[in-house]
């Protein structure tokens, strides 16, 4: 698959583990940010989740993914992965239905990620240390659009 354009000049391709689910970004997200939840940590295996947040019409999908529907607190998410390899690669929310958030180490290339902020810190594991300059939020913000416009101001916009 070849990455492809828009008319802004952006295109990212990505893809579970295994090659069978291959994607293509063809515009610049609305934000990137980093999720310091439990589920996250446990869903990445790692200290934190990397979300980009994209509109769905921007996002060609090759392959078949599987789902399955998680409810946290009075949140419910719809979470896509390939049924071959198991790797998650995005989720969404059911009342955002035109918007997913794709897993940030799913594309090939991740130079260009840079998170706007931080979310749910209160859940961050100690060791870990926050660089100065990004959006800190001790849990769920209340709205996205501080992280949207932080985002923007990086590429200018």
């Amino acid at each position: 698959m070849v990455a492809r354009n828009d008319e802004a000049g952006f295109g990212q391709e990505g893809g579970c583990q295994c090659g069978a689910v291959r994607y293509v970004l063809t515009e610049r997200p609305q934000t990137v940010y980093c999720c310091h939840c439990t589920e996250c940590q446990k869903q990445a295996s790692s200290a934190f989740g990397m979300s980009v947040r994209v509109r769905r019409a921007a996002l060609a999908v090759h392959g078949e993914t599987a789902k399955f529907g998680k409810v946290s607190g009075d949140r419910r998410t719809v979470c896509e992965f390939c049924p071959s390899c198991g790797s998650r690669l995005f989720h969404n929310r059911p009342a955002h239905e035109d918007m997913l958030n794709v897993k940030g180490g799913t594309f090939d290339r991740t130079d260009w990620l840079k998170p706007a902020g931080h979310i749910w810190l209160r859940s961050k594991q100690a060791w870990l240390l926050i660089p100065e300059g990004g959006l800190r939020y001790p849990g769920q913000p209340d709205s996205f659009d501080a992280l949207v416009a932080a985002y923007g101001a990086q590429w200018g916009r």
